[in-house]
C-alpha cells in the first residue's frame, strides 16, 4: 500500500471513530487532523469536504463491516438459528462503550438520513442490500418456513427490531434491555419455521 493510500485509510479509520463517538455533525476536522498527524492540505488531497469524508466512511468502513457481520449467520444451512446465534453472541460480546455509544452505522443513519439526501440514499442502498441478503437466506431455507411469509417484510422487521434494540440500549444505557429485546426477536425468528 502506498503512503498516500495508507494516509487515506488512516483518515477514514480516525474519522469513523470520531463519528461513532460524537456524531457526524459534531465531528471536528481539526481533531481528525491532530489525531492523524497530518495537515489540512493532506486531508483535502483525499477528500474535498467533510461531507465527502463522511460518505467515504459510510461506504468504505461502516457498510462493508456491517454487511460482513451479518453474512456468516445468513450463510449457514439454517439461517434462522444462524441469526439467533448471531444476535445472542452480540449480546454476550457487547461492551459498555457499545451500550453507551450505540451502533456506529445506526447512529449515523438516525443523525443524517433527514439532514442530507446523499446520506439518505446511501443508507437506503445499504438497507436494501441487507434486506436482499436476508431474503436470499430465507429463500434458500423456505421449505422449512411457514408458507404465509413475505420474506422482504420479515427481513425488514428483523432489521428494524435489531436497530430498535440498539437504540433502546443506547438511550437507556442498559445492556439487559438489549438482551431482552433480542431474546424476544429470536422467539419471533424461530416462529417462522414450520
Amino acid at each position: 500500500m502506498s503512503d498516500a493510500e495508507q494516509t487515506r485509510q488512516n483518515i477514514l479509520a480516525v474519522a469513523a471513530d470520531e463519528i461513532h463517538q460524537h456524531g457526524f455533525q459534531a465531528t471536528s476536522l481539526s481533531t481528525i487532523l491532530k489525531r492523524c498527524g497530518i495537515s489540512k492540505g493532506a486531508l483535502y488531497y483525499h477528500f474535498t469536504s467533510k461531507l465527502e469524508l463522511g460518505y467515504a466512511v459510510f461506504e468504505e468502513n461502516y457498510v462493508p463491516l456491517f454487511l460482513e457481520t451479518w453474512q456468516p449467520a445468513l450463510s449457514l444451512d439454517d439461517p434462522i438459528e444462524g441469526l439467533c446465534e448471531f444476535f445472542t453472541s452480540m449480546c454476550d460480546a457487547m461492551v459498555c462503550s457499545e451500550t453507551v455509544c450505540g451502533c456506529p452505522l445506526n447512529n449515523l443513519c438516525e443523525e443524517m438520513a433527514n439532514v442530507d439526501e446523499g446520506f439518505r440514499l446511501r443508507i437506503l442502498s445499504m438497507q436494501e442490500k441487507l434486506n436482499a441478503l436476508i431474503v436470499e437466506a430465507l429463500e434458500r431455507f423456505k421449505s422449512d418456513l411457514r408458507d404465509d411469509l413475505v420474506f422482504s417484510q420479515v427481513a425488514y422487521f428483523i432489521v428494524a427490531t435489531f436497530h430498535g434494540a440498539t437504540s433502546l440500549s443506547k438511550t437507556s444505557r442498559n445492556k439487559e434491555l438489549f438482551q431482552q429485546v433480542i431474546a424476544e426477536l429470536c422467539l419471533y425468528i424461530r416462529s417462522l419455521k414450520n
